[in-house]
């Protein structure tokens, strides 16, 4: 398959991607396993595969400056794989346990709903960005790859930094 039909491939199974996985998730959130525990563990190990998440794309752009591809390319694809676990576990959590009110009052509760939202919404909006970066890398498409890659890093940095600043705020009000 020549280069044309595998871009066109992916930009059908991105397409697909970035409506399926929001909706799914969203699905998702209106199923409670019955008489399951609680996975209560779960949201400091998800909120530290954040981090972790920011940290290897700080260390993916370090590596792209001082020209080491390959650990680029490796940095941005175990990146990806935590976000997919970190979503597994997100998941997870909520099909097993109800969802944490927030008990912060006045200015505080303001900032949280406002990171807790602009999270939310770049996490959609990131999808597209994460797997067209990815794609056109796997093409070699460097020019195009480096294009995107500024505004995607950006987005994808925030929602992971977010992450954990939300599971930060919200800890002291889990059950």
């Amino acid at each position: 398959m020549n280069k044309e039909a595998q871009e066109k491939k992916y930009k059908k199974i991105i397409k697909i991607a970035s409506i399926v996985l929001p909706l799914a998730i969203a699905a998702l959130f209106g199923v409670k396993i019955p008489n399951s525990e609680p996975l209560t563990f779960l949201p400091p190990i998800y909120a530290t595969i954040n981090g972790f998440t920011a940290l290897l794309l700080i260390a993916a752009v370090v590596a792209i400056k001082k020209k080491n591809r390959k650990l680029h390319e490796k940095l941005n694809t175990i990146a990806i794989l935590c976000s997919v676990l970190f979503l597994g576990m997100y998941v997870a959590y909520h099909m097993t346990a109800e969802s944490t009110k927030f008990g912060g009052e006045g200015f505080v509760k303001y900032v949280y709903f406002f990171i807790l939202i602009t999270h939310i919404i770049l996490s959609i909006v990131v999808i597209p960005f994460v797997l067209t970066t990815f794609m056109r890398a796997k093409l070699g498409k460097f020019p195009e790859h480096k294009k995107i890659a500024k505004i995607t890093f950006p987005l994808w940095l925030y929602v992971a930094v977010s992450g954990v600043i939300v599971y930060l705020m919200i800890s002291p009000y889990y059950v």
